[in-house]
């Protein structure tokens, strides 16, 4: 046999117990019968009843009930099964001068008939229930209600040890009260492993709230016939499990009663109580202990609820800052980690990471930002409904095990789907010393086959375990806390997006009417300049012999500023133009585009010397030729213009996306190449590398650099957009430029 580890203790699969509903016995202290309804056939029976009736059990099977009951109790046992209500409302029976209490459970076609012998208790259960009522609705927190139970149900009972168990999330449990005789060892704080109550009988607990052995030693009443096992999991008598009985054995205990408690229709622990010596507690005792603790039970959930409230109001009015922060931000990021302590109460964690796409930003004690990327790798298979956690992170991961001592504990929450918007935050390790009500391990044996066997251990003397790699476990309001948060902030996103979305529309809508005012504006204007510009060239030919020389220099000055107002109005009406003119995109040879432009400019200027550089040949994409043209006509013109060398140059090529990412930073765009025209020129100065792109606005003098109207840059910067590109430039001032300029 093999002896398992004792981290494994409630990772251990348990065997199986189901047996406990169908034990085929009973207790000594009472009788059950097997009935066929409606005509109370009595089907099976205990092997006692000749200590009551006079009558072998097997004498009975097939006969009828009326053999030993009278006709009135008869009726009063079907009334009972008519109503089923079993141990709420039993029937008081005299059978041959012995009292009995009658229990009736029913199913669709059997019925069980249980009588327990009648003992009265010398005491007043109801007055005693009345005054630990009272007394009980004087504590304040779980702790004192929890520990004036115990007193009560002590005083209740007389039995010599009374303790709360407490149930974990595995099935394991913890004495968290207590009042035993003085004599007795304490196991105030100690720990039982999840196989000492098995699920099976847990479930029990949760439907039939009592249970009362007041002999643990005394030999089980077999039920007869054999064959069909009957299921007793809602019976009074149902004889205890071997295993259970040498259990309690070991913890010298020879009369049981437990008492379940309930939260939210879940078994939340138990009031166990136990006596050295086999001890009778009556039914009446038995019934006022079950209702003192369904009272116990409401008391319970008031108090838990009430500490659990009081925390979710402190995490609702951090809930409540963050979501203002957020709704008055356009930066998510700024909005979470400011202030950092906030973010962190959130949950009571000692370590965030905020993950925006590429972006993360760390807040308090956490992994390295490449252990997060890792395992944020490993738990995007984890999610569900966009939350994570655990609390032994190292168990599941196991690469957790170097950042242990910070991040034990995780809990992830998934922003998005559509983009990687994720918040993680962390518990270090705590060690833990969990002390055990003996050591667990050797209740367990593991044999060559894997199968399991339990054995009840002999000792119950306090065995530690020190827990490692594991952190404070994370509270269910603290999760429904994070839930909460991602609804409020998803919220707020579409609230803005659906902003920006009529913002948009309004403002696309707002630029059709601008280009169409400033098409009409600049069409309109171009009559009028005309005629004040001939009108002066004939004032100038004609008359000028009438005109003093002040005269003669006004004239002229209108002629150069209507020549200047009509270049300004053309360049109004091209600009408002390329918002409405439709793309004609084809296939295009850019080295051809680009021999146009040379030549254009050379015929144009030829006292320029043009030193025109291209490294590679250019690509052929889809674009629309003639705007393209615009655009590379521009640039390179500039280049020369803005340019006070002895030898001038530009040179015009292409990055690919690995040479985009050399830059210094470098650039990412989704677009195969990024075109560019690189020069030797006045260069510009950083915080004018945006102004240059806005329409009319110029960096030098109307007289310097052969004039122009500042609009050349806006209108290429205009095409780029329309094919869904971007432009920019890169420049140092004195020594030349860069302008780069992708298309899609």
């Amino acid at each position: 046999m093999r002896q398992v580890k004792a981290e494994t203790i409630n990772l251990l699969p348990t065997p199986d117990y189901s047996s406990i509903y169908t034990p085929g016995a009973i207790q000594p202290h009472g009788i059950l019968f097997a009935l066929q309804l409606p005509e109370l056939t009595i089907l099976k029976v205990s092997q006692n009843t000749d200590l009551y009736f006079e009558t072998p059990a097997n004498e009975l099977i097939g006969r009828s009930l009326e053999t030993i009951l009278t006709r009135s109790q008869i009726e009063d046992i079907q009334q009972g099964f008519a109503e089923n209500l079993g141990t709420l409302n039993p029937i008081n029976l005299s059978i041959r001068n012995q009292d009995f209490k009658a229990i009736v459970h029913r199913s669709e076609t059997t019925a069980i008939l249980e009588l327990e012998s009648i003992y009265t208790s010398p005491s007043d259960p109801h007055t005693l229930t009345r005054k630990a009522v009272a007394k009980l609705q004087k504590t304040r927190t779980l702790d004192e209600l929890l520990q004036q139970v115990v007193v009560e149900v002590h005083q209740l009972t007389g039995l010599d040890r009374v303790h709360i168990y407490q149930f974990d999330e595995q099935g394991a449990g913890a004495v968290v009260a207590e009042k035993t005789r003085e004599d007795l060892p304490s196991y105030l704080g100690l720990h039982f492993p999840a196989f000492d109550i098995p699920s099976e009988s847990r479930e029990l607990y949760r439907n039939s709230l009592v249970r009362f052995v007041p002999d643990i030693n005394a030999e089980p009443i077999q039920i007869i016939p054999n064959g069909h096992e009957l299921d007793l999991r809602a019976t009074v008598l149902r004889s205890l499990d071997p295993c259970c009985t040498r259990f309690y054995q070991h913890l010298n205990s020879a009369a049981l009663f437990v008492i379940a408690l309930i939260k939210d229709q879940q078994l939340w622990g138990l009031i166990s109580c136990h006596h050295q010596t086999p001890n009778w507690l009556s039914y009446d005792i038995r019934s006022a202990c079950e209702l003192l603790g369904k009272f116990v039970s409401l008391e319970l959930t008031h108090k838990v609820d009430h500490e659990e409230f009081n925390h979710w109001i402190k995490l609702k009015s951090l809930q409540s800052e963050l979501i203002e922060s957020i709704s008055q931000t356009q930066n998510l990021r700024d909005a979470l980690i400011t202030p950092a302590p906030r973010l962190l109460d959130l949950v009571s964690a000692q370590g965030a990471a905020i993950c925006l796409d590429n972006e993360m930003t760390l807040v308090g004690a956490t992994p390295t930002e490449s252990e997060i990327s890792h395992l944020l790798t490993w738990v995007e298979d984890h999610i569900r409904d966009s939350l994570f956690h655990t609390d032994a992170l190292p168990k599941l991961y196991p690469p957790a095990e170097a950042f242990k001592q910070i991040a034990s504990g995780v809990l992830l929450l998934r922003i998005s789907q559509v983009q990687t918007y994720y918040v993680l935050w962390f518990r270090p390790e705590v060690l833990q010393t969990i002390e055990w009500a003996g050591n667990p391990t050797v209740s367990i044996e593991v044999a060559e086959n894997g199968s399991l066997s339990v054995s009840p251990r002999s000792s119950f003397e306090k065995w530690q375990e020190i827990v490692q790699s594991t952190s404070l476990p994370w509270k269910s309001y603290e999760l429904n806390s994070v839930l909460e948060l991602r609804s409020a902030i998803v919220g707020i996103v579409l609230k803005k997006a659906d902003e920006l979305a009529s913002l948009n529309l309004a403002l696309e809508q707002s630029n059709r009417e601008l280009d169409s005012f400033a098409f009409a504006a600049s069409h309109d204007l171009k009559e009028p300049l005309r005629g004040i510009y001939n009108n002066s060239i004939i004032l100038l030919e004609d008359y000028a012999d009438r005109l003093d020389p002040e005269g003669i220099e006004g004239l002229q000055t209108t002629v150069r500023l209507s020549q200047r107002m009509e270049m300004l109005v053309n360049t109004l009406l091209r600009f408002s133009q390329l918002g409405n003119v439709e793309l004609h995109l084809k296939p295009t040879d850019l080295n051809e585009i680009l021999a146009e432009t040379i030549e254009m400019l050379q015929a144009s200027r030829p006292d320029i010397p043009f030193d025109i550089r291209i490294p590679r040949s250019l690509p052929t994409i889809e674009c629309d030729p003639v705007l393209i043209n615009e655009v590379f006509s521009n640039l390179v013109s500039n280049a020369f213009k803005y340019n006070t060398q002895d030898h001038p140059w530009a040179e015009v090529g292409y990055l690919t996306q690995d040479e985009l990412a050399t830059l210094h930073p470098p650039r990412q765009e989704s677009t195969p190449s990024v075109f560019y025209i690189r020069d030797n020129g006045i260069g510009i100065r950083s915080h004018h590398c945006d102004l240059i792109f806005k329409l009319f606005k110029r960096l030098h003098a109307q007289e310097d650099f052969n004039g122009g109207t500042g609009a050349g840059l806006t209108i290429s910067k205009k095409i780029v957009e329309r094919h869904g590109g971007q432009i920019w430039v890169e420049s140092t001032y004195r020594e030349g430029s860069i302008f780069y300029f992708s298309l899609h």
